[in-house]
């Protein structure tokens, strides 16, 4: 981490969250759409169902909270990661993913009728950590090969924050998800 001129290393692995309320912006400030592309992925989780929230009342409003306990060493984060680089990706999945970031770039190449709604498409970053979070993907399924599915069920936490959408696209009302869902349905996966 660097703070003015000065650089602090941070123990390994080193892993950064960070949270976005959509209701309540007050003391927070939007990232640039430069460090916003630095994060691997963006999750959007909604409210819970009324079964999942009955649980979250059952679990905290009525038991102590549990103490967290580490379950793996640093050590073994590592390892892990080295693992999830040796997963196997064809070369075909490879020019899927490409074609999926192209794609967001260039809609129109693909039979995508969005001229005017994107701003900017996602960058070279993005398939880059498509690839990566596609390897993990997989590898969390006990794979040691990645499947254009892996791609497909990953791809819109990596690439719904690095799609910037026109005014236009704003006005119309079509929001990120609709462009990340036609972008995966116009290009055909191996």
């Amino acid at each position: 981490m660097t703070l003015g001129e000065t650089t602090h290393p941070l123990p390994r692995p080193f892993l950064v969250l960070a949270t976005q309320n959509p209701i309540e912006q007050e003391g927070t400030y939007p990232l640039p759409e430069a460090q916003v592309d630095r994060f691997m992925l963006k999750l959007s989780i909604t409210y819970p169902t009324r079964e999942e929230e009955l649980e979250i009342l059952d679990r905290v409003a009525f038991t102590d909270l549990p103490e967290p306990a580490a379950v793996v060493t640093p050590e073994q984060m590592i390892e892990a990661q080295q693992a999830v680089r040796t997963v196997y990706v064809d070369e075909r999945v490879k020019k899927y993913i490409v074609g999926l970031v192209h794609c967001t770039r260039r809609p129109g190449e693909f039979g995508l009728k969005l001229e005017g709604l994107i701003r900017f498409g996602a960058s070279p970053r993005a398939s880059i950590y498509l690839t990566k979070a596609a390897q993990a993907f997989a590898f969390l399924r006990h794979r040691a090969y990645v499947t254009p599915e892996d791609v497909k069920a990953i791809g819109p936490d990596v690439l719904r924050h690095r799609i910037l959408l026109s005014y236009e696209a704003e006005a119309e009302g079509i929001g990120v998800e609709e462009i990340v869902r036609q972008v995966f349905d116009a290009v055909e996966a191996p």
